[in-house]
């Protein structure tokens, strides 16, 4: 469990919605809700804590005043961080444990914070960030949380973070596996169709994820599971569970190679940017 969870809030829509989805997550978890807007330092300047002479901006101050009278319980502060975005907000996520940001969501016009910070923020963070749409609903929101594995390539670090989120909303925990296989590797010289041999792929990888859930069953015994693999992409398929769920959870691999520059793979990237709620990206070894 983190420390606090952190919200960067620029005054758009998006970051607005990511701010009520992180005070319903902060509840939930009982820790403290971090505010954080960053102001880009002059050029020359180095960055700074607390820009000196910079006021808070009165659309931070009311969104705290406002997640404060919704949330009395709730421990919530407001931070002016000079710096530069994607390295302030990110700093703040690792340290607090959660970084929540605004998103578009499908056919959105891209905010001030999603951009290159946001996407950036998701590729390097060192921990989870969860991108949140303007038009998402509350982290209270009903619904499964839907992660998205390999059954063959299971991640403890992705699966400990779907499973500790079910448990928190009580929900139902839905692990989706999105493979195509082109008709030419579904040639067989026995009595089998194509179609045969695809449903028996689908039914053996079935099998596979239903095992990569068993540990983590166990840690979470309340947490009602349900795994499917689909013969669609696995974007496609992610995509589409999106519509229904509370959350959806993928992982990102960090670089093999130290120097390597860290990225986010292409079913991450398309899911980011379409999807129809919240998408946490959890980084793992």
């Amino acid at each position: 469990m983190s420390d606090s969870v952190v919200a960067g809030v620029d005054g758009s829509a998006e970051s607005t919605a990511a701010a009520h989805w992180a005070a319903a997550e902060a509840h939930r978890r009982r820790v403290p809700l971090r505010l954080v807007h960053v102001v880009p330092p002059e050029d020359g300047d180095l960055p700074h804590r607390e820009p000196a002479g910079t006021r808070l901006p009165d659309s931070a101050a009311a969104l705290r005043a406002e997640i404060a009278h919704a949330l009395p319980e709730l421990d919530v502060s407001c931070d002016l961080v000079a710096g530069h975005p994607w390295s302030a907000l990110t700093a703040a996520g690792e340290t607090a444990g959660l970084l929540v940001l605004g998103s578009t969501g499908p056919g959105g016009v891209t905010g001030r914070l999603l951009g290159s910070v946001a996407l950036r923020a998701a590729a390097e963070a060192r921990c989870p960030v969860v991108l949140v749409p303007a038009d998402a609903g509350p982290a209270t929101a009903t619904g499964e949380v839907v992660v998205g594995l390999r059954g063959d390539r299971p991640s403890d670090a992705v699966l400990a973070f779907a499973f500790a989120e079910a448990a928190r909303r009580g929900a139902v925990l839905r692990a989706l596996e999105g493979r195509t296989e082109p008709d030419g590797r579904l040639h067989t010289d026995g009595p089998v169709t194509p179609e045969q041999l695809r449903w028996s792929l689908v039914e053996s990888r079935t099998v596979r994820l239903q095992d990569a859930l068993a540990h983590w069953r166990g840690k979470f015994p309340e947490v009602r599971t349900a795994a499917e693999v689909s013969g669609r992409s696995a974007s496609r398929t992610l995509l589409d569970a999106s519509r229904g769920a509370a959350l959806v959870v993928l992982g990102r691999r960090a670089p093999a190679h130290p120097l390597a520059a860290p990225k986010l793979g292409h079913v991450v990237h398309a899911v980011i940017h379409r999807a129809h709620g919240p998408v946490a990206v959890v980084p793992y070894d």
